[in-house]
């Protein structure tokens, strides 16, 4: 059975079982809180089991691609090293919100595998957790042990304890008993040597667990107690690309179809038009995990691109670059790809994956620009590494280089720490990996310090099951406290969160800030509401107190300004939108935002730097529309696949639900939550501050509006002013600025000539200072020059001699200079490189540089260093 049979019939079988069968939420999510990409199956149905929301179906079905690099679920380090962990894997699940429970779940998964897929039943392990003694003091789950003794024989049910069969979103939430299905696709030898259940769980690449059934009936509480559900769900998961191992019949994730093409094309690629001593998978144990960490890395990156999530120094930007950054590494060192190549296995993975998941397909241009840029990046961050390591090493003394100078290389300059251990081995020197560890702990412990956040439990006050949002149509409303909690974090202090009936404040969402305002009770008591967010779909509110009466009546107002500015710059970015593909074309598509109350920020699709005259166009393009006034044309209730019918625009790694908003201004329609004007005129006017690049193909405009652009007119204007008075109060301050840079450029052409001239002087002086070592003759001396002065001065010094070592040094601006020449002749005969000098000397003046074999220079930040970098050059041509 292919892959593409192998998913099709899992969702088939629970649709046939009154499932309803729903898309795979995005990878990266942007909404919650809590994480930063989904990590199981359950991740998009948080809001069900915590009863937050009520579901529209109480059965569905889905394949979710999950993402598993970061938190307590983190694989990343195993990937590669076996052959049955990912990054990036697709998670099979079934879903019961409150319907059935284990006896259906138990039977339909075992008819699944053994009825429709024809695995082996004596191939099959199954586990049931065991209960515990500890705080929890949970109970054997006999229910389940008792379902599966009808189906399995005893001596394939394995007792599990809390580790493998109790299974919890996070530190709260929740959480209960699971029975995990294994399989055993060992040879019959095998199995006859070692019994499969004494191989449960231990780790074995051919005995793993291949479906997790989770019964969730309880709710863990921040002080760490377990209460029950109101609702009993099932929550179950089935690794995709185990499942595929098994009904291939072959013997890890990485011989099945998920994976061949691409490892076949790393393979082509690796090889190149070279056949002699080809690389191939399954050959040698180093080269099998590279190549395995690449066919793994490359879907984790590709997937979370298209998702809109592009690497980047923060977040979950930091973790997608990682990960690219690892494959790279990986095949730098042990396949030898010292130019970009990963970009080049996007096409197969469209080609394998594009059915399923068509968001590979239409954003694989993107991808391949992204994945191309980000590796020629890191390609040249290994070769400064490489340097810097040099310098490393020639300042250890014995053998032993400090942990947190190597450290600091993978902290400062992304160096891998295994490649730097790899190096220095070669070299015969060792890592001091007990320094490392502790810088390394050292940062994760401040990282951890600034970050943390402590939740009490939520007081409930009412047991409204759903919130009601009403900031669409006022800023106010009178609305009652539905629970609170407090939070305290190094960062913010002592806050609560506080839930509301229903609410007018608008939570962060969509690249949209939250509303402030405040809370008012009747009797004049007020509390501030700092910020709006967003949790497992409820509105969050925080402020720095209490209000003193927690049951009253209270009236809730948004900071009305605020938010008209804000929905100034959101219906902006729309109306930019529209700009951009009406005069660049129609590939440019959003690929990110960020709505304030001050400015706005759009990111978007294309190819190159626009032109001066494609942003005059863009801005009046949508100071048409302002000018225009177009009326807000709204509908909040429609399904996906009418407004896509309508012609709104679908934003990829967006989640949307069962109904979706349209927002229609004119021509522009777009799907959207956010809050916009009644009218554009309302906007009064956009100006664009910036447009620069963010990524390869990936391009960022930000603007202003409103109030923003007067208070941008009234600067300019003031700073005109200053100029006009600078220039004792020009008529033309234009054409006074050209008349001050026509004389600066005179002035300057003045001053290099004097330069010139003063070089030509030295040139007598200096060639008296030569000395002969070993028949070089050889100059090292501080000069009053600057670099092209000192260029000139070689070169002079150098036309008719073939025997010149010169090392010159200057001062400027608080920094120092290297420059070395050497006769071509010379470089030819005595197999000298002035850039292999600068950069040994370099260090001396705590810089670096490099040119060519005849002429090169190096900068630094230490003058102070000067005197001793000429020594160590007169002792380098000794030697």
């Amino acid at each position: 059975m292919t892959s593409k049979e192998t998913r099709n019939q899992f969702l088939n079988f629970f649709k046939e079982k009154s499932h309803k069968i729903v898309p795979s939420a995005p990878m990266v999510i942007k909404d919650d809180p809590t994480l930063m990409f989904t990590n199981a199956g359950m991740n998009q149905f948080k809001e069900y089991f915590l009863g937050n929301t009520v579901p529209k179906s109480t059965r569905v079905v889905d394949t979710q691609k999950c993402l598993r690099v970061s938190g307590k679920h983190n694989d990343l380090e195993e990937v590669g090293k076996d052959t049955y962990h990912h990054t990036m894997f697709e998670m099979l699940g079934n879903w019961s919100f409150g319907d059935y429970f284990k006896e259906e779940a138990i039977a339909w998964a075992w008819e699944f595998l053994t009825s429709v897929c024809k695995v082996d039943p004596n191939s099959l392990y199954v586990s049931v957790f065991e209960g515990s003694e500890d705080a929890d003091n949970l109970k054997m789950d006999d229910e389940a042990f008792g379902l599966w003794k009808a189906i399995v024989p005893e001596d394939r049910i394995i007792m599990g304890n809390k580790k493998d069969n109790f299974w919890e979103m996070g530190d709260q939430g929740p959480c209960g008993p699971c029975s995990e299905i294994h399989v055993d696709i060992r040879t019959p030898e095998e199995k006859a040597k070692v019994s499969g259940a004494s191989l449960v769980n231990k780790d074995h690449p051919q005995v793993v667990e291949i479906w997790n059934l989770v019964f969730m009936q309880y709710n863990r509480k921040a002080n760490g107690d377990l209460e029950p559900l109101p609702a009993k769900h099932v929550d179950t998961g089935m690794g995709f690309e185990r499942l595929c191992t098994v009904l291939q019949g072959v013997q890890s994730n990485y011989d099945t179809d998920v994976f061949t093409p691409i490892i076949r094309e790393i393979e082509t690629i690796v090889n190149g038009k070279n056949r002699q001593n080809e690389t191939k998978y399954g050959q040698d144990p180093e080269i099998d995990i590279a190549i395995r960490v690449i066919a793994d890395h490359i879907r984790a990156v590709a997937f979370s691109i298209a998702d809109g999530q592009l690497p980047s120094n923060t977040g979950a930007g930091y973790v997608i670059r990682r990960i690219l950054r690892r494959a790279v590494r990986y095949g730098f060192t042990f396949l030898n790809t010292k130019e970009p190549f990963m970009y080049r296995l996007v096409t197969v993975l469209v080609n394998t994956m594009g059915s399923a998941y068509p968001e590979l397909k239409e954003q694989r241009q993107l991808i391949e620009n992204v994945v191309k840029e980000e590796e020629y990046s890191f390609l040249n961050t290994l070769d400064q590494g490489l340097v810097l390591l040099d310098s490393i090493i020639n300042s250890t003394k014995g053998k032993e280089v400090d942990g947190r100078k190597a450290f600091e290389l993978y902290d400062t300059y992304g160096f891998p720490i295994d490649l730097t251990a790899l190096i220095l081995g070669e070299k015969g020197y060792t890592l001091d990996e007990k320094g490392f560890e502790t810088a390394m702990q050292a940062q994760k412990n401040r990282s951890k310090s600034a970050s943390a956040v402590s939740k009490t439990d939520w007081t409930i006050l009412s047991d409204d099951v759903e919130q009601e949002f009403v900031g669409y149509d006022m800023l106010n409303a009178n609305v009652k406290l539905v629970k609170y909690r407090k939070v305290v974090s190094k960062k913010e202090g002592e806050q609560y969160q506080l839930v509301f009936n229903m609410t007018p404040f608008y939570a962060e969402g969509g690249g949209q800030v939250g509303d402030k305002g405040y809370l008012e009770a009747s009797q004049g008591d007020v509390v501030y509401i700092l910020d709006t967010k967003k949790e497992n779909n409820e509105t969050v509110h925080f402020t720095k107190n209490l209000p003193k009466n927690l049951n009253v009546t209270f009236k809730a107002v948004v900071d009305k300004k605020q938010r008209h500015r804000t929905a100034a710059n959101h219906t902006a970015t729309h109306l930019l939108h529209q700009a951009l593909r009406e005069v660049l074309g129609k590939h440019v598509e959003q690929k990110g935002s960020a709505v304030h109350s001050k400015y706005l920020r759009f990111d978007f699709s294309h190819f190159g730097k626009m032109t001066p005259q494609e942003l005059r166009e863009v801005e009046n393009f949508v100071n048409a529309r302002i000018d225009g006034q177009l009326a807000l044309q709204e509908n909040r209730n429609t399904t996906m696949s009418e407004a896509i019918e309508e012609g709104a625009m679908a934003l990829f790694g967006e989640k949307y639900g069962d109904t979706v908003r349209t927002i229609r201004f004119g021509q522009s329609i777009e799907l959207c939550g956010g809050t916009h004007v009644q009218n554009t005129g309302e906007i009064w006017h956009f100006k664009i501050r910036s447009e620069s690049a963010v990524a390869a193909g990936i391009r960022r405009i930000e603007a202003i509006t409103s109030d923003a652009v007067k208070d941008f007119y009234f600067e300019n204007n003031r700073m005109l002013y200053e100029i006009k008075d600078l220039l004792n109060n020009a008529q033309d301050p234009v054409k006074a600025v050209v008349n001050l840079q026509e004389e600066n450029a005179k002035l300057k052409k003045e001053v290099e000539q004097l330069l010139k001239d003063k070089a030509k002087n030295l040139k007598g002086e200096l060639q008296t200072e030569l000395q002969d070592i070993n028949g070089v003759k050889f100059l090292a001396k501080k000069l009053d020059l600057d670099a092209a002065g000192i260029k000139d001065l070689s070169f002079e010094m150098g036309n008719n001699r073939d025997n010149l070592f010169l090392l010159f040094a200057t001062e400027q601006n608080g920094k120092a200079l290297l420059s070395c020449y050497i006769s071509k002749e010379l470089v030819a005969l005595k197999n000298l490189n002035a850039g292999t000098i600068v950069r040994e000397l370099g260090k001396y003046i705590q810089g670096g540089g490099g040119g060519q074999p005849f002429f090169a220079t190096a900068g630094g930040k230490n003058p102070a260093g000067i005197a001793e970098a000429l020594e160590k050059g007169k002792n380098y041509l000794s030697s």
